[in-house]
């Protein structure tokens, strides 16, 4: 039996949630899903907390976060209570960075105008890399996440998300026709998938360098969070 997540809301605490669709045919076409997958992602992008916006995504991403640093309250709380936290944010992680600012020393950088396969960030200089729904849109994903993994302190974690389709193995979109995320009519370039995450997502994490690869689940399959640790 499937585990729905009902609340409270780890972010803030809420407990009250909407919902919405957010995918559109040509995006279900391309990605080639079946109705179960559609329904699921349809979840993970759309169920969302009426009091701070997150969506499920962005609510598993809170709740693997205080969990690996062993912290019983809200990601609110968190970074209130942990300022001492060194976060890097690769693109805004939802609507989760007003509360990674309460970090004294959090830096949220853009991909791509900053390359994630080249960061221009001092070895051992970070202690969190977080990023949500941003690796599948970088060429060399396994590059990134070497990158992610050398500006980490010894002890660091890099706790992010992908799409991930969990009955499928990964594949390239390499000579496929083109793939966008984002907007149905906004086609932009950094918005195109290179590659489709699938059950097999932890080899890319391991290949890259981590000694450990964990999938954290607030909820199977809407909500599957990747927790690499150096």
């Amino acid at each position: 039996m499937m585990r729905l997540f009902t609340g409270p809301c780890p972010v803030c605490g809420g407990e009250e949630f909407s919902t919405c669709s957010v995918l559109w045919p040509q995006l279900i076409n391309t990605w080639q899903l079946s109705e179960d997958e559609v329904a699921y992602i349809d979840r993970q992008q759309g169920f969302h907390c009426k009091q701070c916006g997150n969506n499920l995504r962005a609510m598993g991403l809170s709740r693997a976060i205080i969990k690996e640093y062993g912290f019983g309250a809200t990601l609110n709380q968190f970074c209130e209570s942990l300022s001492d936290v060194k976060l890097l944010e690769i693109n805004a992680a939802g609507n989760l960075t007003s509360f990674f600012k309460k970090l004294s020393s959090h830096r949220l950088i853009e991909y791509p105008q900053f390359d994630m396969q080249n960061l221009d960030i001092e070895s051992e200089s970070v202690d969190l890399v977080v990023h949500s729904d941003t690796l599948e849109h970088v060429p060399n994903p396994e590059r990134a996440l070497s990158e992610c993994r050398r500006i980490l302190r010894g002890n660091g974690k890099c706790i992010f998300t992908v799409p991930i389709i969990v009955g499928r193995m990964t594949r390239s979109r390499v000579g496929l026709a083109p793939s966008y995320h984002g907007q149905s009519d906004v086609p932009a370039d950094d918005q195109m998938v290179h590659t489709e995450f699938g059950a097999d997502v932890w080899q890319t994490v391991l290949k890259a360098g981590f000694y450990s690869c964990e999938i954290f689940s607030l909820e199977y399959p809407s909500a599957l969070i990747v927790i690499a640790r150096k």
